[in-house]
């Protein structure tokens, strides 16, 4: 049997990564990307490992980080070469092995998402090219898994206009805080009800207000909703990531469920980055969201992929 090594780059040897290409129907980093995001630190040398076998690159895995980061955080593209299915007889092993190494070094949880389009399941190609990745993240021990649908709004789609049925207003962060309990409540997010479990209602409340103010979004879009009798509806959060705005996080209050105010609530998080002149929001929810799902798609959103997520945490890094 073939000997393969496992080690993270020097920076001599950007071109041998780079010019890697992934013919499989999944997401995958591109040159131009790679080198771009390298540049500005959230891809780095030290993060990018390879896999060798007779002296060629027959796997690759990057990992990114935000640009002030110690440690990556998420695993975005991991690859084998179907020639190692020949010689070694397993690449679901090699790509574990690729990414086990990575996580030695790694003191931190990490996640990795696999991205692919809707239906994987059913197309041969695609539930392959899932199958044996989402194998190797599972047996280095990225085990909890969450998929999740992946929409995107454009001007074209529409600006909602805005219906009196919710008053929308900014607010203290200890109010912001109050409403996160509440609409932890009840919520079908497999994050929230996981950390709910996990931690209790505070904790969790906590985490994901501060992920949000973290996030690069800005903390002056934050509003409550209010029913026109003055009472908490719930709460929209426009944010953004480092490559665009997005929804960011939404709910209504569990007295208020069931009434239609979902859609105000997101109408107003589309209104606020509509308004900033932005051409594309995206948004995610869990597969098993059903009603937001359903919300995202009465407001216009589209979706455009699904995303696997797996990690090491015993909760999954991307609240909302």
């Amino acid at each position: 049997m073939r000997v393969i090594s496992y080690r993270a780059i020097v920076p001599a040897e950007l071109d041998r990564v780079a010019s890697w290409i992934v013919t499989e129907p999944v997401g995958w980093i591109d040159a131009d990307r790679y080198l771009a995001e390298l540049a500005e630190n959230m891809y780095r040398p030290e993060w990018t490992w390879i896999a060798e076998m007779g002296g060629r690159v027959v796997g690759r895995a990057l990992w990114w980080g935000p640009r002030d980061s110690a440690h990556p955080v998420a695993l975005d593209c991991l690859d084998v070469d179907a020639a190692v299915d020949a010689a070694v007889g397993d690449r679901a092993a090699v790509g574990a092995e690729l990414i086990r190494a990575a996580l030695a070094g790694f003191p931190e949880p990490v996640q990795y998402a696999i991205k692919t389009a809707g239906g994987w399941r059913d197309d041969p190609a695609r539930s392959a090219a899932v199958g044996w990745r989402r194998a190797a993240a599972h047996a280095a021990g990225l085990t909890r898994e969450v998929e999740r649908l992946q929409f995107e709004w454009a001007p074209a789609d529409g600006v909602p206009a805005a219906t009196g049925a919710l008053r929308f207003a900014g607010a203290s962060d200890e109010e912001f805080l109050a409403v996160f309990r509440r609409i932890a409540e009840g919520s079908l997010d497999a994050h929230t009800r996981t950390s709910l479990a996990a931690k209790g209602v505070e904790a969790t409340a906590r985490g994901e207000m501060d992920f949000y103010l973290g996030a690069p979004g800005k903390r002056e879009w934050w509003r409550i909703a209010y029913t026109p009798e003055g009472e908490v509806a719930g709460m929209a959060i426009p944010s953004a990531t480092p490559y665009n705005v997005n929804v960011g996080y939404l709910g209504v209050v569990p007295e208020f469920r069931g009434r239609g105010y979902v859609d105000e609530v997101l109408a107003e998080i589309t209104r606020i980055h509509a308004a900033n002149g932005e051409q594309r929001i995206t948004a995610t929810t869990d597969m098993g969201n059903a009603p937001m799902a359903a919300a995202f798609g009465r407001a216009g959103y589209r979706n455009t992929e699904i995303r696997l997520n797996l990690s090491n945490d015993l909760l999954d890094a991307e609240p909302g």
